[in-house]
């Protein structure tokens, strides 16, 4: 199993093209964002994408931005995803990440929209991965085992830093459900959270070093169930971001880090995370041959 790396255009204030040259610069295997509202727009990206040789994530948001309209209903969500998504395929993406649902819906009213949200990926030909995300249906670590646990097929893009701030704890309370997300893992987005935080002001700084290292396991984990299910592929992006996210200076609002270079540091950590786990599963199979 190999890892693939993705640039976040969340975050990004530069254009497609600067986007595309930290790329490079940055050792990134494509980038993750919202397809472009107009068709030429999303012709463009393709175009660029592959002169760069470089891969594509489509994310998005029924219904809303990353909070949902809280009055809108199952089908409204559905056909926000069904028209995003079909646009988003022009872009030829490898899989839609999808930040659904409301957090106000009740298991058995979520449960209905990710059976027929996964229909809508069959009927459309691509695989979609829903976001463990605040404010959506899978907003907290005990709601999404009960949807998982009714939906076997579902795929998940799991960013735990949500969790930690719902929560107010590190999860690895919660070993079990981890566990579980791991074996539904399509994608990864690694940003660290903590207790009063989705993410932390830096994830180098040696006071939140706890932080890290409990994200770092639960995506290991993810890793091996990704490779004992025997994919070839397993995808990440790095996904420190603003909005509020970004951790400022009162009264003057200046950024106490600089995102491009967190994003960045935290792909060439997991680079070598991953080179790790991989050299240890080598290892550990070498040794079950050995031993039969």
């Amino acid at each position: 199993m190999e890892i693939r790396l993705f640039k976040t255009l969340w975050g990004h204030k530069g254009g497609l093209e600067e986007a595309i040259a930290e790329c490079d610069s940055g050792g990134f295997d494509g980038i993750e964002g919202q397809a472009p509202a107009k068709a030429n727009e999303r012709r463009d990206l393709k175009a660029r994408l592959d002169d760069a040789a470089l891969d594509y994530i489509a994310e998005i948001c029924t219904c809303g931005s990353y909070v949902p309209d809280r009055q809108a209903t199952v089908e409204e969500h559905l056909k926000s995803l069904m028209e995003q998504a079909a646009a988003a395929l022009e872009c030829e993406p490898l899989f839609v990440t999808v930040i659904a649902g409301c957090d106000a819906w009740g298991v058995i009213k979520s449960v209905e929209f990710f059976g027929e949200a996964m229909e809508i990926g069959k009927k459309l030909g691509v695989q979609l991965s829903f976001e463990t995300h605040r404010s959506r249906s899978l907003f907290n670590p005990w709601t999404a085992r009960e949807i998982l646990l009714q939906l076997p097929e579902m795929k998940l893009t799991c960013d735990f830093s949500h969790w930690c701030v719902v929560c107010e704890r590190l999860i690895d309370t919660e070993p079990e459900i981890i566990s579980l997300c791991a074996e539904h893992a399509r994608h990864i987005h690694a940003r660290v959270g903590y207790d009063q935080g989705p993410q932390v002001p830096h994830p180098t700084a040696p006071e939140y070093a706890g932080a890290l290292t409990a994200h770092e396991k639960w995506w290991r984990e993810i890793w091996g169930s990704q490779f004992r299910r025997g994919m070839g592929i397993s995808t990440m992006t790095p996904e420190f971001g603003p909005d509020g996210y970004l951790h400022c200076l009162p009264f003057t609002s200046a950024p106490v880090a600089d995102l491009r270079q967190i994003n960045e540091w935290m792909a060439e950590r997991q680079r070598g995370c991953f080179a790790e786990f991989s050299a240890a599963e080598l290892k550990g199979a070498e040794a079950g041959k050995a031993g039969v």
